[in-house]
């Protein structure tokens, strides 16, 4: 039997069902003695162990077996639910994902299993073993490294500006007594040559002496592999150290799979009733094919804007009434073929609950994670790319801003830290926040770490707002951090979150109050294939400018600009912001004679304003946003280009990098 043709089909399949389980082990914890969800997860195990026996991925089958035997014990009354035995099931789970995972990058489904099959056994036998326990004594393993998405992304911007990864094994003596120490001085050594952005085990582990007599340290550096090894060999007590090139392939998925968008058609009853939609109202779609017509509805939409051209030249009635019908046809069907293409936010969020469950045993905090607006839809080209941010950001949150529960309760909060995270759309935006009511940013550290890194000068520091100083965070490099913390920050910063927003169309934003929690709100636009412009002209040549950028237009007598700062700037409505002459930035050849005003576009990034002076103004349309290609996509201020109704190419600005 060729199971080829229905690989695709188990892979989302499976992914349903895990998350299924994921989602139920949560609602367990909260809810031990309620047999129904062990019903409901025993049921998703059942059904996931039937698909893998049924395409031949054995081990996967097996595991869930196993898993299974103890959830049948749990709802036979045989066995209690406790935070050990969900742990253990827990821990099975993650292997279930990443064979899932195995199976989506085209290999077999293979994984060693034993760990999960040991301590599944003793717990349906009556006894638990911690899943920490990975060893016999005298027989230690290396500390594995598992990287996630933002960690490799991290280490390829260290790459493209001369550093280079190491990975660094050190190994204390067996008769060390103080490691806790050691590690300390090593990570000293380590500091002094580097940036460490990962631990095997975790910092948190390593602080606590949770270790046997080795661990592992990911370190971005400018050194030598030699120079690291001999600086540690010099720390007292170390057996060996062994210093290597970081290689990707080392690396395995962090836990979960990633969250891949699936397009659903179905009418509006069936939306109203995602939980309870009968399968024979809703179809499985290839996103190729969505992308497909995605494709040819931009071409239509080209097409439309030559039409009403050509229309509007002839001045023909009966063409014009046709155009305008073809219109509106093609407005309806482009608002059916992006909703086709939308995916709940939900496909993102629901990977959060796990994580800071895990991140709050990890950092021995009391965490509660409140989600709201998880139904909000994004186009799943942004989906695919916002988890990460969202990834970092929850962490940074959980481990910068939440307390531990001794200190909240110095403070008189709560010992129970909240995390809300929130989605909501609001005209053309979809809105994603994250708050918590934590520590808060420390303005003066901020400032005071920005003035030593001379990012800015003392003068500058003491007259920014609040915000400006918020946003210094998410400069590159940028961190406040006391102590490594393999959770979050990495001593990195949020630079990387920032550059992937932008690069969506987005905008980040902070708010906080020092002692009583943070928000960070992200703007995305819903779409990023067709999108609204200002066309306009520089000289003879058109350029189109996002509307989401713009806050108007105006005309400005050149008598009423001033100079600061060797360069034109202009007064709007109380506040100084500099002009940007586009023929100078863009190189534009000057072929018509100046005027005695200039045409101005105001645009907004974050905070920061800027006036965009261009020759004349053209209208507002909507275009297709068609990428430059790899040739050219390194062009400064270009983020792509659309075609015309006269067929004529004009390059849509970003307004983001002519800001900065």
């Amino acid at each position: 039997m060729e199971m080829n043709q229905y690989i695709e089909v188990f892979i989302d399949e499976s992914k349903e069902h895990l998350q299924a389980i994921n989602d139920h082990l949560l609602t367990l914890e909260k809810n031990p003695r309620d047999l129904t969800i062990v019903n409901e997860i025993f049921r998703s195990a059942h059904t996931l162990k039937g698909m893998s026996a049924t395409m031949g991925y054995q081990d996967l089958s097996d595991l869930t077996h196993k898993m299974e035997n103890v959830l049948d014990a749990v709802r036979n009354e045989q066995l209690l639910v406790d935070e050990g035995v969900l742990d253990i099931v827990f821990h099975a789970v993650d292997d279930l994902e990443a064979m899932v995972l195995d199976i989506v990058d085209g290999g077999d489904g293979e994984r060693n299993v034993e760990e999960a099959v040991r301590m599944l056994e003793a717990v349906e036998s009556g006894g638990q073993q911690s899943p920490k326990t990975t060893t016999s004594a005298g027989n230690e393993r290396k500390p594995e490294l598992f990287l996630d998405d933002y960690t490799k992304n991290v280490i390829k911007m260290a790459e493209e500006s001369g550093s280079h990864p190491l990975l660094v094994h050190t190994h204390l003596r067996n008769d060390c007594l103080l490691k806790a120490a050691r590690v300390y001085m090593i990570f000293e050594v380590l500091e002094q040559a580097g940036e460490v952005v990962h631990a095997a085990p975790p910092v948190e582990s390593l602080e606590n002496e949770e270790f046997e007599s080795s661990f592992t340290v990911l370190l971005i550096t400018q050194e030598s592999a030699e120079g690291i090894k001999t600086a540690i060999e010099k720390v007292s007590e170390v057996d060996y150290v062994h210093v290597e090139p970081f290689k990707e392939k080392e690396t395995q998925p962090p836990e979960g799979p990633q969250v891949q968008s699936q397009a659903e058609i179905s009418d509006e009853s069936a939306q109203k009733t995602k939980k309870s939609t009968p399968r024979g109202r809703t179809i499985r779609v290839n996103i190729e094919r969505l992308d497909a017509l995605m494709n040819l509805f931009e071409e239509l939409v080209i097409d439309r804007g030559r039409l009403e051209q050509i229309s509007s030249d002839l001045a023909h009635q009966d063409l014009q009434e046709t155009v305008e019908h073809m219109t509106r046809t093609s407005s309806d069907l482009q608002s059916i073929i992006l909703n086709m293409r939308m995916v709940p936010v939900e496909q993102v969020f629901n990977r959060f609950p796990r994580m800071v469950r895990q991140l709050s045993k990890d950092l021995h905090k009391r965490l509660e994670l409140t989600i709201s607006g998880a139904e909000t839809e994004l186009d799943r080209t942004v989906i695919d790319e916002i988890g990460d941010p969202l990834v970092h950001l929850i962490r940074n949150a959980v481990d910068h801003g939440i307390e531990s529960p001794e200190v909240r309760e110095s403070k008189g909060k709560p010992a129970v830290g909240q995390i809300e995270l929130k989605a909501y759309h609001s005209g053309n935006h979809v809105f994603i926040e994250i708050t918590d009511d934590g520590a808060g940013i420390d303005r003066t550290k901020v400032a005071g770490k920005a003035v030593k890194n001379q990012l800015v000068t003392q003068e500058q520091a003491e007259t920014m707002s609040d915000s400006q100083v918020f946003d210094l965070i998410m400069e590159s490099g940028f961190s406040t951090a006391d102590q490594i913390s393999d959770i979050s920050g990495r001593g990195v910063g949020l630079d990387v979150v920032k550059s992937t927003i932008e690069s969506l169309g987005g905008i980040i934003t902070i708010e906080s109050e020092y002692g009583e929690g943070s928000r960070f709100s992200i703007q995305l636009p819903l779409t990023l294939s067709i999108i609204s412009v200002m066309l306009v002209e520089v000289q003879k040549e058109t350029y189109a400018i996002p509307l989401s950028s713009i806050i108007e237009t105006a005309v400005v007598k050149k008598e009423d600009l001033m100079n600061a700062h060797n360069r034109k700037v202009m007064d709007f409505r109380g506040r100084v912001i500099p002009l940007i002459f586009l023929t100078e930035l863009l190189q534009v050849p000057v072929e018509l004679e100046e005027k005695d005003d200039y045409s101005v576009v105001i645009v907004r990034r974050g905070e920061k304003m800027a006036a965009l002076v261009v020759h004349s103004f053209i209208g507002q349309q909507e275009v297709v946003l068609k990428s430059l290609g790899d040739y050219l996509s390194g062009a400064f201020a270009i983020s792509g280009a659309t075609i015309l109704g006269d067929g004529q190419v004009a390059l849509i600005l970003d307004s983001n990098a002519l800001i900065k």
